[in-house]
């Protein structure tokens, strides 16, 4: 055979290796939300054995998946799935919303049209078992007897639950992001802003009802539930007699039909 002439500009494509393929996968499953933010990996083991490969090659998958920034090592063994942005991002951010309440308003503003959108989904296309998660949570926080200390938590798992109903990756990682921020917002209203039996009430009844408008699939009714829910919110930061903390905040409609074609 004749000798093929080398030119410089061409090299040899080496075969895929294992590991790099182990990492594909895992990032697609965290792409497309079914790995989700903060979940824990299976071990290196059990990932082994169910992708048919060996320790070695999901070892350096997950080194190469950590050098990246989508898994973190958990203390005591493990990995665990990060959200798909930078600390420095997050504590900037949560800086701005201690300085200035105005800017906390702002966030509970754009919070509420991302979340409209998320309960549109949820009903739409959320899974029999994340639906059961927005149930499961609903019924931990209506629990007779449960102690008021845990309203703000209980609440943002609820929220937390109609996102990853939701089904987006995306909408996923930037609730999952803002967690710790988020986690503040719900003290701060919960213990702050509104205190009372008769509002505690209300908003039970308004989880209730994006509860089961989520379960009856009825995207239209948990828009208009959840968007009710937040116009409420809102509402509680302008009514405050903390004026210093929220000064001259507008008062916002809820159009439970925005973002409506991008779920679709």
């Amino acid at each position: 055979m004749p000798k093929v002439a080398v030119d410089p500009r061409f090299h040899e494509i080496s075969r895929e290796r294992v590991a790099d393929r182990v990492a594909q996968e895992l990032l697609r499953l965290i792409a497309a939300g079914e790995l989700a933010p903060g979940e824990r990996l299976p071990g290196e083991r059990q990932l082994a054995d169910m992708m048919n490969v060996s320790r070695v090659s999901v070892r350096t998958a997950l080194q190469h998946l950590k050098s990246r920034g989508f898994i973190a090592a958990v203390q005591g063994g493990g990995t665990r799935v990060l959200a798909a942005a930078a600390n420095d991002c997050t504590s900037a951010l949560a800086q701005l919303v201690k300085v200035d309440r105005q800017n906390l308003y702002d966030l509970a503003e754009i919070r509420a049209g991302l979340e409209v959108w998320a309960a549109r989904r949820a009903a739409e296309r959320g899974s029999d078992e994340y639906i059961a998660e927005i149930a499961d949570a609903f019924a931990t926080m209506s629990r007779p007897g449960r102690a008021a200390s845990y309203k703000a938590q209980d609440d943002l798992r609820f929220h937390l639950a109609v996102g990853k109903a939701s089904g987006s990756a995306v909408y996923m990682h930037l609730m999952s992001m803002l967690s710790d921020i988020l986690e503040e917002m719900f003290a701060y209203h919960r213990y702050t802003l509104q205190i009372g039996p008769a509002y505690d009430r209300l908003l039970m009844n308004q989880h209730r009802a994006i509860c089961d408008t989520i379960q009856a699939r009825d995207s239209e009714a948990a828009a208009q539930a959840m968007a009710a829910h937040l116009q409420t919110v809102l509402s509680s930061y302008q009514i405050n007699p903390e004026t210093e903390t929220l000064p001259d905040a507008p008062r916002t409609e809820i159009n439970p039909n925005i973002s409506k074609s991008a779920g679709r």
